[in-house]
Protein backbone atom coordinates (compact mmCIF):
# COMPACT_ATOMS: atom_id res chain seq x y z
CA UNK A 1 0.00 0.00 0.00
CA UNK A 2 2.88 2.30 1.05
CA UNK A 3 4.49 2.03 -2.12
CA UNK A 4 1.43 2.38 -4.29
CA UNK A 5 0.36 5.35 -2.51
CA UNK A 6 4.28 6.78 -3.09
CA UNK A 7 3.80 6.38 -6.92
CA UNK A 8 0.23 7.10 -7.25
CA UNK A 9 1.52 10.34 -5.02
CA UNK A 10 4.33 11.27 -7.48
CA UNK A 11 1.74 10.55 -10.36
CA UNK A 12 -1.31 13.22 -9.32
CA UNK A 13 2.11 16.14 -8.39
CA UNK A 14 3.34 15.74 -12.09
CA UNK A 15 0.43 15.78 -13.63
CA UNK A 16 -0.80 19.00 -11.99
CA UNK A 17 2.39 20.38 -12.18
CA UNK A 18 1.89 19.45 -15.99
CA UNK A 19 -1.34 21.09 -16.43
CA UNK A 20 -0.24 24.43 -14.33
CA UNK A 21 2.53 24.65 -17.14
CA UNK A 22 -0.15 24.28 -19.55
CA UNK A 23 -1.98 27.00 -18.44
CA UNK A 24 0.80 29.45 -17.96
CA UNK A 25 2.09 28.74 -21.38
CA UNK A 26 -1.21 29.14 -23.05
CA UNK A 27 -1.99 32.55 -20.77
CA UNK A 28 1.34 33.86 -22.39
CA UNK A 29 -0.18 32.78 -25.94
CA UNK A 30 -4.05 34.24 -25.01
CA UNK A 31 -2.05 37.59 -23.71
CA UNK A 32 -0.47 37.85 -27.34
CA UNK A 33 -3.40 36.95 -29.32
CA UNK A 34 -5.32 39.76 -27.43
CA UNK A 35 -2.67 42.03 -27.52
CA UNK A 36 -4.34 45.09 -29.96
CA UNK A 37 -0.53 46.01 -31.64
CA UNK A 38 -0.68 48.60 -34.72
CA UNK A 39 -1.42 46.68 -37.47
CA UNK A 40 1.67 45.81 -40.05
CA UNK A 41 1.48 46.39 -43.85
CA UNK A 42 2.10 42.87 -45.57
CA UNK A 43 4.08 44.37 -48.53
CA UNK A 44 6.04 41.91 -50.16
CA UNK A 45 6.22 39.33 -47.48
CA UNK A 46 4.27 36.51 -47.16
CA UNK A 47 2.13 35.21 -44.22
CA UNK A 48 4.40 32.17 -43.59
CA UNK A 49 6.86 35.11 -43.17
CA UNK A 50 5.22 36.68 -39.80
CA UNK A 51 4.69 35.38 -36.82
CA UNK A 52 1.26 33.37 -35.81
CA UNK A 53 -1.33 36.31 -34.52
CA UNK A 54 0.64 39.03 -36.23
CA UNK A 55 -1.66 41.96 -36.82
CA UNK A 56 -1.46 42.90 -40.58
CA UNK A 57 -3.23 45.37 -43.16
CA UNK A 58 -3.75 43.92 -46.65
CA UNK A 59 -5.01 46.10 -49.84
CA UNK A 60 -6.69 44.46 -52.44
CA UNK A 61 -10.10 42.88 -53.20
CA UNK A 62 -12.56 40.81 -52.41
CA UNK A 63 -13.35 37.91 -54.85
CA UNK A 64 -17.21 36.60 -53.58
CA UNK A 65 -17.54 34.14 -56.62
CA UNK A 66 -15.95 31.44 -54.78
CA UNK A 67 -16.22 31.46 -51.43
CA UNK A 68 -15.50 28.54 -48.71
CA UNK A 69 -17.58 27.34 -45.97
CA UNK A 70 -15.86 25.57 -43.37
CA UNK A 71 -18.40 22.80 -41.62
CA UNK A 72 -18.65 21.98 -38.22
CA UNK A 73 -17.59 25.45 -36.96
CA UNK A 74 -19.72 25.76 -33.21
CA UNK A 75 -20.20 28.98 -31.50
CA UNK A 76 -21.56 29.04 -28.15
CA UNK A 77 -22.66 25.83 -28.40
CA UNK A 78 -24.18 26.22 -31.89
CA UNK A 79 -23.99 24.86 -34.90
CA UNK A 80 -22.34 27.05 -38.04
CA UNK A 81 -19.57 27.68 -40.87
CA UNK A 82 -16.72 29.99 -41.03
CA UNK A 83 -16.86 31.88 -44.40
CA UNK A 84 -13.97 31.69 -46.29
CA UNK A 85 -13.50 34.52 -49.09
CA UNK A 86 -10.59 34.40 -51.25
CA UNK A 87 -9.00 38.07 -51.56
CA UNK A 88 -6.22 39.29 -54.38
CA UNK A 89 -3.88 41.77 -53.62
CA UNK A 90 -2.74 44.51 -55.21
CA UNK A 91 0.30 42.46 -56.28
CA UNK A 92 -1.55 39.61 -57.63
CA UNK A 93 -1.20 37.29 -54.90
CA UNK A 94 -4.37 35.59 -53.28
CA UNK A 95 -5.25 35.01 -49.91
CA UNK A 96 -8.45 33.67 -47.86
CA UNK A 97 -10.06 35.97 -45.07
CA UNK A 98 -11.97 34.46 -43.15
CA UNK A 99 -14.60 36.91 -42.43
CA UNK A 100 -16.57 34.93 -39.90
CA UNK A 101 -19.34 32.40 -38.33
CA UNK A 102 -22.86 32.23 -39.22
CA UNK A 103 -25.42 29.86 -37.46
CA UNK A 104 -26.57 26.21 -39.63
CA UNK A 105 -29.39 26.86 -41.42
CA UNK A 106 -31.17 24.12 -40.15
CA UNK A 107 -30.92 22.21 -43.60
CA UNK A 108 -27.96 20.06 -44.93
CA UNK A 109 -28.82 20.92 -48.19
CA UNK A 110 -29.70 25.20 -47.51
CA UNK A 111 -26.03 26.61 -46.94
CA UNK A 112 -26.81 30.34 -45.86
CA UNK A 113 -26.12 33.05 -47.91
CA UNK A 114 -22.98 34.80 -47.64
CA UNK A 115 -22.89 36.44 -50.86
CA UNK A 116 -20.91 39.98 -51.11
CA UNK A 117 -21.48 42.73 -53.49
CA UNK A 118 -18.70 43.62 -55.61
CA UNK A 119 -16.87 46.13 -53.50
CA UNK A 120 -13.58 47.24 -55.28
CA UNK A 121 -10.05 47.83 -53.68
CA UNK A 122 -10.32 48.53 -49.71
CA UNK A 123 -8.08 47.79 -47.14
CA UNK A 124 -8.21 44.97 -44.37
CA UNK A 125 -6.90 44.25 -41.20
CA UNK A 126 -6.53 40.74 -39.29
CA UNK A 127 -4.60 38.25 -37.72
CA UNK A 128 -2.54 35.91 -39.18
CA UNK A 129 -3.51 32.39 -38.43
CA UNK A 130 -3.04 28.77 -39.62
CA UNK A 131 -5.85 26.16 -41.20
CA UNK A 132 -8.09 24.95 -38.39
CA UNK A 133 -6.32 21.06 -38.61
CA UNK A 134 -8.31 18.11 -37.51
CA UNK A 135 -8.33 15.80 -34.59
CA UNK A 136 -8.65 12.71 -36.81
CA UNK A 137 -8.38 12.30 -40.37
CA UNK A 138 -11.88 10.60 -40.55
CA UNK A 139 -12.96 14.48 -39.94
CA UNK A 140 -12.12 16.22 -42.52
CA UNK A 141 -13.66 16.44 -45.92
CA UNK A 142 -12.56 18.69 -48.72
CA UNK A 143 -14.33 20.98 -50.66
CA UNK A 144 -16.11 19.41 -54.29
CA UNK A 145 -14.66 20.06 -57.31
CA UNK A 146 -17.49 19.88 -59.20
CA UNK A 147 -20.03 22.20 -56.92
CA UNK A 148 -21.67 25.15 -56.66
CA UNK A 149 -20.06 27.80 -55.05
CA UNK A 150 -19.85 28.88 -51.89
CA UNK A 151 -18.11 24.71 -51.34
CA UNK A 152 -18.61 23.40 -48.38
CA UNK A 153 -15.13 21.60 -46.74
CA UNK A 154 -14.63 20.52 -43.19
CA UNK A 155 -10.57 21.28 -42.47
CA UNK A 156 -9.53 20.83 -45.64
CA UNK A 157 -5.38 21.36 -46.52
CA UNK A 158 -3.77 24.35 -48.43
CA UNK A 159 -3.27 22.08 -51.61
CA UNK A 160 -7.29 21.26 -51.85
CA UNK A 161 -8.18 24.66 -50.90
CA UNK A 162 -5.83 25.75 -53.85
CA UNK A 163 -6.92 22.87 -55.80
CA UNK A 164 -10.76 23.87 -55.92
CA UNK A 165 -9.75 27.76 -56.67
CA UNK A 166 -7.45 27.06 -59.44
CA UNK A 167 -4.73 29.05 -58.44
CA UNK A 168 -2.22 29.52 -55.87
CA UNK A 169 -3.17 30.87 -52.01
CA UNK A 170 -0.98 31.95 -49.36
CA UNK A 171 -0.40 29.13 -46.69
CA UNK A 172 -2.09 30.91 -43.71
CA UNK A 173 -5.82 32.76 -44.00
CA UNK A 174 -6.33 36.15 -41.72
CA UNK A 175 -9.12 36.62 -39.14
CA UNK A 176 -10.86 39.35 -40.70
CA UNK A 177 -10.81 42.37 -37.12
CA UNK A 178 -14.27 42.59 -35.74
CA UNK A 179 -14.22 46.22 -36.65
CA UNK A 180 -13.76 45.55 -40.10
CA UNK A 181 -17.01 45.63 -42.28
CA UNK A 182 -18.12 43.03 -44.97
CA UNK A 183 -17.56 40.60 -41.92
CA UNK A 184 -20.07 38.16 -40.00
CA UNK A 185 -19.35 37.07 -35.92
CA UNK A 186 -16.39 37.44 -34.96
CA UNK A 187 -15.45 35.99 -31.08
CA UNK A 188 -12.04 34.88 -32.43
CA UNK A 189 -9.83 32.87 -29.77
CA UNK A 190 -6.97 31.00 -30.15
CA UNK A 191 -7.55 26.89 -30.13
CA UNK A 192 -7.66 24.53 -27.36
CA UNK A 193 -8.31 24.94 -24.06
CA UNK A 194 -8.73 28.32 -22.53
CA UNK A 195 -6.08 28.58 -19.34
CA UNK A 196 -8.66 28.82 -17.14
CA UNK A 197 -9.27 25.19 -17.92
CA UNK A 198 -5.31 24.19 -16.89
CA UNK A 199 -5.59 25.34 -13.81
CA UNK A 200 -8.69 23.91 -12.42
CA UNK A 201 -7.26 20.41 -13.93
CA UNK A 202 -4.36 20.99 -12.30
CA UNK A 203 -6.09 21.80 -8.74
CA UNK A 204 -7.76 18.82 -9.62
CA UNK A 205 -4.87 16.68 -9.67
CA UNK A 206 -3.81 18.07 -6.82
CA UNK A 207 -6.39 17.68 -5.08
CA UNK A 208 -6.47 13.47 -5.71
CA UNK A 209 -3.03 13.33 -4.33
CA UNK A 210 -4.53 15.32 -0.69
CA UNK A 211 -7.34 12.40 -0.84
CA UNK A 212 -4.74 10.14 -1.58
CA UNK A 213 -2.94 10.69 1.48
CA UNK A 214 -5.68 11.45 4.18
CA UNK A 215 -6.98 7.37 3.06
CA UNK A 216 -3.44 6.17 3.52
CA UNK A 217 -3.15 7.88 7.05
CA UNK A 218 -6.96 7.13 7.67
CA UNK A 219 -6.40 3.06 7.01
CA UNK A 220 -2.95 2.44 8.31
CA UNK A 221 -3.04 4.42 11.46
CA UNK A 222 -6.45 4.00 12.62
CA UNK A 223 -6.56 2.24 16.50
CA UNK A 224 -7.12 -0.83 16.63
CA UNK A 225 -10.06 -1.71 19.42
Amino acid sequence: MTLATLVLLGLFLSLGRWQWQRGEAKQDVWAEYRRDAEPIPLGTRGLADLPRYARIEVTGEFEPERQFLLDNRPHAGRPGYEVLTPFRLTNGRRLLVNRGWVPFTGYQDRLPDVALEAIGQLTLTGKVEELPVAGLPSGRAPPTLNADWPRLTTFPTHAELEQALGHSLEPRLVLLDPAMPHGYLRDWKPPGLEPARHFSYAIQWWGFAVVLLVLYFALNFRRVP
